[in-house]
């Protein structure tokens, strides 16, 4: 490409590298949730959610579990500031929740947001200033120490009007374009800070480093979190944050790494929303948690609800590849992926396994509200024979034999690629009994009746034309002594009769289902299937399917005339 001399890498890595965050194996405890859906994620949409709109979100937010949620910054407009009061006026704040607020190192702003919190049960108060190069240089045009002095006035600031306010709170500080900034400085200005709040053990104080702009690989990130909470002061006292963007596609890996390197909170939304890319995408990160077999502290058992009272209130839409939540992610139209899972769920029922386990599919999808049916297997012309036949049984309770299921594969592959589209489970399903089921053309089962001496001798009632006709055979069963009855009065040869049957309980429970598949002379297998309420009868059926698609395929003749001079 173009122009690459005119980027380089603009993060610092620490003075002192110590990576003892990759010695961890996985994240073992949730960190506290912090949701910033109502500010971060709320500036960021086309159309801002109204009052009404605002509270919907924050008892949809309550409903997933978070005990911390950043509502606004209520200094910055009569909306976030009414949303406020509202919450705390009409008690919506639940007692184990804490609310957040955003203000900036001014005065009056800071003298605002503490009229806007009187009452407040329990609320941080979030105070930032930007550290990066690019906006000490470009946007403030002022030195490290005038910058250090900006938070350090903001955080004398705080405690003062604290001190002067009906409330609970606590405080948190951000360096805000955190990952621009030069590591050592950030840790000079977040101890300077600390320095005035002198954080206790019954007064902790919130240290929250963004990537306001992800600027380097994740591991860049985890070294900058493990030397800050390495070198901050009081630190036992302090709550290392994390509020990741996604501008490099990293902000969940960066997340995660932030957590394995000291990191115990993190301030995310649902879905990633955010400004530009996004924020990191706390409904990835949660379950991710999950698939590791770790409680994640939030609520998504019924993840599809939670996606469309989101969908509805920000008028944003979930991606179909979305991680967890989109449409499309536990979907396979592959017919390999498909013939694995159909394989994996079959092994788990019989074996009863206690871990999940299924090839390509990373969760059970029941486990966050999505189903079997619809959501795991859908065919299309990529499909196989295995997810055909598995969306039959789970359907329909239609147990195709393996033999069958690539002749009915290929039936169902050649609709879907001849009409250019996906097909659902009613539109297979419909193909299977218009190709094999009850086939009564050109030749129609009646009626039959059987004697048994050594063998079964049957009489067979049949419609040819319109015409009745019985024929007859001998076997070893009544099945047999009718096919033998067939290829002996019809002048038709097939050998290997294979047979399958069992109840039909899904929709028909009082019907039985019969499978037939028998082999024509230019060595084909054609296939039948017979669904009535007598056994027999289905099996019978089944029988005069596979021989009627016999019949159709080789376009063989079968005239009245012929059967009259065959008796």
């Amino acid at each position: 490409m173009k122009n690459i001399e005119k980027y380089s890498r603009g993060y610092f890595m620490p003075p002192m590298k110590s990576m003892k965050w990759t010695e961890k194996e996985y994240i073992a405890e949730a960190p506290t949730w912090c949701s910033v859906d109502l500010r971060d994620g709320n500036q960021a949409l086309v159309v801002p959610m109204n009052l009404e709109e605002k509270v919907e979100y924050f008892q949809l937010l309550l409903q997933v579990g978070f005990k911390e949620i950043e509502v606004g910054f209520p200094a910055a407009s009569e909306t976030e500031y009414a949303f406020l009061r509202i919450l705390i006026e009409e008690n919506l704040i639940p007692d184990d929740v804490t609310i957040q607020v955003l203000t900036q190192s001014r005065e009056h702003i800071i003298k605002k947001t503490f009229e806007a919190l009187q009452g407040a049960n329990k609320a941080v108060v979030h105070l930032y200033n930007s550290t990066s190069v690019a906006q000490r240089e470009q946007v403030f045009r002022k030195s490290k120490e005038e910058i250090i002095d900006i938070a350090v006035t903001g955080a004398k600031m705080l405690k003062k009007y604290a001190n002067e306010t009906e409330g609970n709170f606590q405080f948190q500080y951000s360096p805000e374009s955190f990952t621009g900034t030069e590591v050592e400085f950030a840790l000079d200005i977040c101890n300077s800070v600390l320095d005035i709040w002198e954080p206790t053990a019954d007064k902790k104080v919130i240290i929250n480093l963004p990537a306001t702009v992800s600027m380097s690989m994740p591991h860049v990130y985890a070294s900058q979190i493990e030397y800050m909470s390495d070198n901050l002061n009081y630190r036992d006292n302090v709550i290392l944050s994390l509020h990741p963007h996604n501008d490099r596609g990293t902000g969940v890996a960066d997340a995660e790494l932030g957590m394995l390197a000291g990191a115990k909170r993190v301030e995310g939304t649902l879905f990633g929303n955010g400004e530009r890319t996004g924020n990191v995408d706390i409904v990835t990160l949660a379950l991710n948690m999950f698939s590791h077999g770790v409680d994640p502290k939030l609520n998504f058992e019924d993840l599809p609800t939670i996606i469309s009272k989101y969908e509805k209130l920000t008028k944003m839409n979930v991606h179909e590849r979305q991680p967890y939540g989109g449409e499309l992610v536990f979907t396979a139209f592959s017919g390999s992926h498909q013939d694995a899972i159909a394989k994996g769920m079959k092994w788990r029922e019989e074996e009863e396994r206690q871990y999940w386990n299924v090839p390509y599919l990373l969760i059970d999808p029941m486990d966050i509200g999505r189903t079997y049916e619809g959501d795991i297997i859908r065919i299309n012309s990529q499909s196989g024979k295995g997810g055909i036949g598995y969306i039959l049984q789970q359907k329909y309770g239609i147990d195709l034999p393996t033999e069958m299921r690539e002749s009915f594969g290929y039936s169902v592959k050649n609709v879907s690629d001849h009409q250019q589209k996906e097909l659902m489970p009613n539109e297979i399903y419909d193909i299977f009994i218009n190709e094999y089921v009850n086939i009564s053309t050109p030749v129609k089962f009646i009626r039959y009746k059987s004697t048994h001496n050594s063998q079964y001798e049957t009489i067979v009632s049949i419609r040819i034309n319109n015409e009745e006709h019985e024929i007859s055979g001998v076997g070893n069963g009544r099945l047999d002594a009718i096919s033998n009855a067939i290829q002996a009065q019809l002048d038709i040869n097939y050998t290997d009769l294979v047979y399958k049957q069992h109840a039909l309980e899904i929709g028909s429970r009082s019907n039985a289902i019969s499978y037939v598949g028998i082999t024509g002379q230019n060595g084909t297998v054609y296939w039948g299937c017979g669904i009535d309420t007598d056994i027999m009868n289905s099996s019978v059926k089944a029988l005069f399917s596979a021989v009627n698609n016999m019949i159709s395929n080789l376009k063989l003749l079968v005239e009245k005339e012929y059967i009259h001079s065959k008796k």
